[in-house]
């Protein structure tokens, strides 16, 4: 990836083997590339027992900074190696270097998450890049839209927020996605960057925002807004969607079905994903449109009926079997955020049960996608969480079903009749759309295209 970006940006990259967590070895690689511009060292930038990127700078030349104002990317390392001590460590080690013919080499230690390496890139490497070829700084295009959802930041830090953006009806939204120095899809995701100044404690849902784009502002014209729950399925119809429909796009952020619903009430989004049960009628979404989207009518158009269950480890070592192991205490659980359908589900199940969220372990801790939630049970982090079979396969997970449910769009009619929809609409009738969703587990697209409306 930094090489990537290093040729995006003028520069004739090297990359060099990966140099296992040793001082010394470290040294010697560093001397060794030091013939180069400009040395990028990745990960080991921190201040654990085995970062040793500061020390090594430090070591064969000036440690300038340790730590920089910026998240994500806060350890950032920026320093010099000079001609002087270059030589000593070339002869110490004859021949695997040779000594720089300038007085310094600039080293910037990155930091070792993706999100971070990439966004040290931008802010410090593409400027030094451009300055040395005789070029201004790159200077994204720019746009005014408005935030769906509220950002908090760390106050001492200026913050670079990863954001989609669509035109729904005559604005732009602006819409954070998932945050975190190491969520690699965000850096595909993203159409731009909101920042967030330091000494700031964020920005409110309806602020207005600046978006510093990646992508030509004509692309964001062309793009399908949908705001909810997060499913595979719907990752699939993005990508039919842009092989079919050269230009267009469906951008999406996760936010749970509530937070979808309060979207299409702001008029923050084309559609909603959803998936509510109500405890009272046991029927999926109606009531819930009909309390958030007062006054509306509102088609519900089902993309895929789809298993809920436990998501285990292989063989399923606990042997959990039913919604009541939420409660054993040797089972530490990862819970899906407030307003998700699966947490709504799950609520239903343990109160049926007359089990308490204080009972279940694990039940505070929250992730925003069914594959987030396989990717804690993976890393050993839990035991379980509840999920899609699709998303247990994707990670080699065991599954234990226990509920199946429709996954619907929900879509204010206006919309729903128009125009701006119609290609992806178009495609719930699509056969090879259809067959590979059928061919991720648990996922039955019999009732797929089915329409209902809730006045």
């Amino acid at each position: 990836m930094l090489a990537a970006q290093v040729e995006s940006w003028g520069g004739v990259p090297t990359r060099w083997p990966i140099v296992a967590d040793d001082f010394d070895a470290i040294r010697v690689a560093v001397a060794a590339a030091a013939d180069h511009d400009l040395v990028l060292l990745n990960a080991g930038s921190s201040a654990g027992s085995e970062d040793y990127t500061a020390h090594v700078v430090q070591s064969l030349g000036r440690l300038l900074v340790h730590g920089v104002a910026v998240r994500p990317g806060h350890p950032v390392v920026l320093g010099i190696v000079t001609s002087d001590e270059l030589r000593v460590t070339n002869e110490a080690h004859s021949g695997l270097a040779t000594r720089h013919s300038s007085l310094v080499t600039p080293i910037i230690g990155v930091p070792g998450y993706p999100v971070s390496a990439a966004l040290t890139g931008e802010i410090f490497v593409e400027p030094l890049l451009a300055r040395w070829q005789g070029q201004r700084p790159q200077q994204p295009p720019t746009l005014q839209g408005t935030l769906t959802r509220k950002i908090a930041s760390h106050t001492g830090d200026e913050d670079f927020v990863r954001v989609v953006v669509g035109q729904v009806g005559e604005r732009a939204t602006v819409t954070p996605i998932s945050r975190g120095a190491g969520v690699i899809t965000s850096l595909v995701r993203a159409d731009g960057i909101v920042r967030i100044p330091r000494f700031s404690e964020g920005a409110d849902a309806g602020a207005a925002v600046t978006v510093h784009l990646y992508r030509d502002p004509r692309d964001i014209a062309r793009a399908l807004v949908a705001i909810g729950s997060h499913d595979l399925a719907l990752d699939l119809l993005a990508q039919f969607l842009a092989e079919r429909h050269e230009g267009l796009r469906l951008v999406s952020a996760n936010v749970g079905s509530l937070g979808g619903l309060v979207a299409l009430r702001r008029g923050e989004a084309h559609l909603a994903g959803t998936h509510l049960l109500d405890p009272e009628t046991g029927e999926y979404n109606a009531a819930y449109v009909r309390r958030y989207l007062p006054g509306q009518r509102v088609a519900l158009v089902t993309l895929a009926g789809r298993e809920q269950g436990w998501l285990v480890p292989p063989g399923n070592p606990l042997g959990l079997s039913g919604w009541d192991d939420a409660a054993r205490r040797d089972v530490q659980l990862v819970n899906r955020q407030r307003g998700a359908g699966t947490r709504v589900l799950l609520d239903y199940e343990l109160g049926r049960l007359g089990i308490a969220p204080a009972a279940v372990r694990g039940y505070e801790r929250e992730e925003y996608t069914h594959l987030a939630v396989a990717a804690a049970i993976a890393s050993g982090a839990a035991d379980a969480g509840l999920g899609i079979q699709a998303a247990a396969r994707a990670l080699r997970l065991d599954f234990v079903p226990l509920a199946h449910e429709p996954y619907e769009l929900a879509i204010p009619q206006a919309v729903y009749e128009g125009e701006t929809l119609r290609p992806l609409l178009t495609l719930l009738a699509d056969d090879a759309f259809r067959a590979a969703v059928a061919a991720m587990p648990g996922y039955d697209t019999s009732v797929m295209g089915r329409t209902r409306f809730v006045e």
